[in-house]
């Protein structure tokens, strides 16, 4: 049986790390219990976020870097938000998006990239800070948006994995590559089941 050290060292002679397997690992069944509405996700996001916080710093996207302390900070809300709707999944329902609540969560967002784009892009070893930067504003959007059960969340998640794709790829970072390719299937799914259970909660809430 191969052994953990070299298992790791193999990952390195082929352009990888343990650390990334371990986000790569990590990352799969995260979403795929958030496409579940299954509260456990958030623990299990922690971890992941412990994890890319070193591989993002080692390949020079600080921008990712940071965004990994606030995935942090934001599972830890997020389980605690979910927690409080109750251990069920119906408990706090899946809810849309309201117009205005996205006009600002748009604002916010393209005042987020600039303001992080202008501060990344002076750090010397900066990798893309103007992708980066733009990927990591619509990542904090979505994941925030995650944590309050809005349906619309997995639409941006759509966009950014697809893109973030290229971003790792162009890194060398082929794992992480792969996991954004399963992100996006998982962000597809995700979609469809959320948008299915807010139409059977609304469908409930109809008087009989």
């Amino acid at each position: 049986m191969t052994s953990l050290p070299a298992f790791c060292h193999w990952l390195e002679a082929h352009g990888s790390s343990c650390m990334e397997a371990a986000g790569f690992l990590t990352g799969v069944v995260n979403v795929w219990l958030v496409t579940r509405q299954n509260i456990w996700s958030w623990p299990i996001g922690v971890a992941n976020a412990l994890f890319y916080m070193v591989v993002f710093a080692r390949t020079g996207l600080y921008s990712d870097t940071g965004l990994q302390v606030v995935y942090f900070v934001l599972s830890l809300y997020g389980w605690w938000h979910w927690w409080r709707g109750g251990p069920t999944t119906d408990s706090l329902p899946v809810t849309r998006t309201s117009r205005p609540l996205a006009l600002r969560l748009s604002f916010i967002g393209v005042a987020t990239w600039l303001l992080l784009w202008t501060i990344t892009a002076r750090i010397p070893g900066a990798a893309l800070p103007h992708i980066d930067s733009a990927l990591v504003a619509a990542s904090l959007i979505a994941q925030w948006m995650m944590t309050r059960k809005l349906a619309e969340n997995w639409l941006v998640w759509i966009v950014v994995d697809v893109l973030y794709v290229g971003v790792f790829i162009n890194r060398q970072l082929p794992l992480t590559a792969v996991l954004y390719a399963v992100f996006f299937a998982l962000a597809v799914l995700g979609h469809v089941q959320w948008r299915r259970s807010w139409r059977e909660s609304q469908q409930r809430r109809l008087p009989a």
